[in-house]
């Protein structure tokens, strides 16, 4: 990974101020560190000059001086995959939302906004992260559409990726979910792994395993954050696959692989956030939130935060990171307390977060504000006329985005198949948005546990359709007409109104608002959202990940029902 350069001046006041031949630019004073390699409770200083650390174990002065008597200082935290998009704030506010609870590194795939705007969505993000408080890495979105099951927004091809390598904030390939495509051998499927041979690939293998694992790895995929079982995970870390453990608003895995985090597997295991709503940042916190779920599941506090920095700075090629060590770059956590996660400071390239003015940042326009390209619904559009009334059902798996393949008897009435309360079956639906057909995918899914109401939402992975669930027609029309109307978001309806909303005209994907904001709108949704019985915890990120043909079992898409165990089309 390319790395930042320096000149010899700046290489000069290091070496002086290392040697305390004048005084550092920042000194944290009489604190405790935590030695990655040998584990150690350190206690002394730690002196750093612009963003670098110059000085550890020897005592300093410096021009500023930071108390911290009683603070713990490890590395800063590295979310090595996330979908910024999903905290539905733009990447300038990203930076803003999860910087304070000390993840100072992340590596993104604007996946979700390649899928509606393609090259131009790439775009939007490598300036995004060049204007990031943060260092924000960019991996390229490697499957666009994600498969040919599904209407996306727009395609790219090897070609089109590869222009992007040169930028400094771009990584490599994200992850490479097109696994089916891999196994086939599909020549634009090689293409892109070959064009980047030589790069960083993200894998992306759910409950892939024996021979298929090793020709997905024998094409230089190196990591998979889809990894939900325990022996799944093994497996990939026998075979020298980082296993990135992820917990998000609704896939929430740390509990179930925090075992696979020891001594000897924490070099290849690391942590991700991939999807994770403002509100359960804001609420529960980010990639600390996984350390401490991983230290209370009794993964040793080393592994833990070796896990979270060191391990995941070297399995993405990032040497300047993930040690408090001379020659390192700056950023320093000061906690309250170790098992806890307690973040009380946070340093970011040798700056304390605390005091950036992230209004002073100017970030690139914002794009895709007529992305809706839909003129609207009729109830009788969501009339499912089938040969019967047993079919497949999608079945919904609290806090997994994979799914059930069901088969149940509904009521059935003139040809059309109908949900049903009794057994929590409501009428799910793909609407295509991007303007290339009139496409509607039609179906059932168990699991939501409210009656009378529709959920609708835009945000729908990964070609970004728009996704309804409801009880009848009339209030699943109702509530995709409000989302067009509203350039994109979530939508609740009952009874013939809206109950409440939440704007994303960004691509269908962001708001414009502040962070603040958007989790003040996300709570009256959530609200809302309870008051007409849903049980799930997080119902819109749920919904969305239901259209996703790319995680078994069961899904739909604007095209229909895709069995993805087989990966094809299915009968309703």
């Amino acid at each position: 990974m390319r790395q930042e350069t320096v000149g010899p001046e700046f290489l000069a006041r290091c070496i002086d101020q290392a040697l305390g031949r004048e005084p550092a630019d920042l000194v944290i004073k009489d604190t405790r560190f935590l030695n990655l390699v040998t584990g150690e409770l350190v206690d002394g200083d730690i002196a750093v000059c612009g963003n670098r650390i110059v000085g550890t174990y020897e005592s300093y002065h410096g021009r500023r001086e930071i108390d911290g008597r009683g603070k713990i200082a490890v590395p800063g935290f590295i979310d090595t995959h996330v979908h910024c998009e999903s905290t539905l704030v733009t990447p300038a506010e990203f930076d803003r939302c999860v910087l304070p609870r000390g993840t100072t590194t992340a590596v993104c795939d604007p996946h979700e906004i390649a899928n509606v705007m393609g090259v131009a969505g790439l775009q939007y993000f490598v300036e995004s992260a060049d204007a990031a408080v943060m260092d924000l890495r960019v991996n390229l979105s490697s499957c666009v559409p994600s498969s040919a099951l599904e209407t996306s927004g727009a395609e790219l091809l090897a070609g089109d990726l590869l222009p992007f390598l040169g930028h400094p904030k771009v990584l490599g390939l994200a992850e490479f979910m097109n696994f089916p495509g891999v196994f086939s051998k599909r020549a634009d499927v090689l293409e892109k792994l070959a064009a980047f041979s030589a790069e960083h690939i993200d894998g992306h293998a759910p409950l892939v395993s024996g021979r298929q694992l090793n020709a997905y790895l024998a094409c230089n995929i190196r990591t998979c954050h889809e990894t939900t079982k325990l022996a799944e995970a093994w497996e990939k870390l026998r075979k020298g696959m980082a296993v990135l453990i992820r917990d998000g608003s609704v896939a929430k895995d740390a509990k179930t692989l925090s075992p696979c985090v020891t001594p000897q597997t924490s070099v290849l295991t690391a942590f991700c956030t991939d999807d994770r709503n403002p509100l359960d940042i804001f609420e529960e916190g980010h990639v600390d939130h996984i350390v401490r779920t991983a230290i209370g599941q009794g993964v040793a506090v080393l592994d833990a935060y070796r896990a979270a920095s060191y391990s995941a700075a070297q399995i993405f090629g990032f040497r300047d990171r993930g040690l408090i060590a001379p020659g390192k770059r700056a950023d320093i956590l000061l906690l309250d307390d170790l098992e806890s996660c307690a973040v009380a400071t946070v340093i970011a390239a040798g700056r304390l977060v605390d005091e950036i003015d992230f209004d002073a940042r100017r970030g690139p326009a914002p794009i895709g504000l007529e992305s809706m390209k839909i003129d609207g619904v009729t109830a009788a559009d969501f009339l499912t006329a089938t040969g019967g009334p047993t079919g497949p059902v999608i079945g919904i798996v609290p806090g997994k985005i994979v799914t059930e393949f069901l088969t149940m008897t509904l009521p059935y009435q003139n040809g059309v198949r109908q949900p049903d309360a009794a057994q929590d079956v409501l009428k799910i639906a793909v609407v295509a948005r991007h303007g290339k057909n009139r496409n509607i995918g039609r179906g059932f899914v168990k699991g939501f546990g409210f009656w009378n109401g529709a959920l609708a939402s835009s945000v729908g992975h990964d070609s970004h359709n728009i996704c309804v669930a409801g009880s009848d027609d009339e209030t699943m029309a109702l509530a995709v007409n409000r989302l067009i109307k509203l350039g994109g978001g979530f939508v609740a309806a009952r009874d013939g109104k809206i109950l409440a909303e939440l704007a994303l005209p960004i691509a269908g994907l962001f708001s414009g608002k502040p962070f603040v904001a958007v989790r003040e709108d996300l709570l009256t949704l959530r609200h809302a959202v309870r008051a007409m019985g849903c049980t799930l915890a997080e119902p819109f990120i749920q919904l969305a990940f239901l259209p996703l043909p790319v995680i078994p079992h069961l899904k739909l898409t604007d095209m229909g029902l895709v069995d993805v165990d087989r990966f094809e089309l299915i009968r309703v």
